[in-house]
């Protein structure tokens, strides 16, 4: 289909890779927490818009220059882990009352989405190494080929994103009016983040 060597199986590892737990989840959920479904929305696309610039950048060829400078990898790992680290922090340390994430509008929560997603080497090994297996060189149709992937996954995103936000608005609902549960998921939130961006430096 379009020059992609298997259309359902590329369509299930996209939503495999949607659905494993990381940081690109997690700010949905807190970007909704403090935003409500506006605020997840635009951390949705932010994540969307994250997903486009990996791909398009592995069309352009930066896997190669991913296994020619290794230690561009390496930078890339240390800047990823830096921010999520402390954006983990300011979470983790927001004071007793205080909402689930930081005072952001729409846009800074585009923008948070953005840098998660660009940032995540995960994500960048997916579209540099996962990513070009499903391209078929015999069937292969140019930018239509690469362009019908990128609609794929921005429309899995949006779906899955969709869904995730409005349950976990359905929930924040049900928890902002306790400033304790409050706190606590602060401090859930804001220890996973570091953690996530410990174990990129350290595993």
């Amino acid at each position: 289909m379009f020059g992609i060597a298997d259309y359902g199986a590329f369509v299930v590892a996209i939503i495999v890779f949607l659905a494993i737990p990381g940081p690109g989840n997690l700010a949905l959920l807190a970007a909704t927490g403090k935003g409500g479904v506006r605020g997840g929305l635009a951390a949705t696309l932010g994540v969307i818009a994250g997903d486009q610039v990996l791909l398009w950048l592995a069309v352009a060829g930066l896997s190669a220059l991913l296994l020619s400078y290794p230690s561009f990898y390496g930078s890339l790992k240390w800047a990823g882990a830096a921010y999520l680290i402390g954006l983990g922090y300011s979470l983790f340390n927001a004071k007793l009352g205080s909402a689930p994430v930081l005072e952001m509008k729409s846009d800074r929560f585009f923008r948070q989405g953005l840098l998660i997603t660009v940032l995540n080497p995960k994500a960048v090994v997916f579209y540099m190494a996962f990513f070009p297996l499903f391209v078929d060189p015999k069937i292969h149709q140019g930018l239509i080929t690469f362009a019908v992937m990128a609609a794929t996954i921005a429309a899995l995103t949006m779906a899955y994103g969709l869904v995730l936000v409005l349950l976990a608005h359905h929930l924040s609902e049900r928890v902002r009016s306790s400033p304790l549960a409050t706190a606590i998921l602060n401090k859930i939130a804001g220890a996973l983040l570091i953690g996530f961006g410990l174990k990129l430096v350290l595993f």
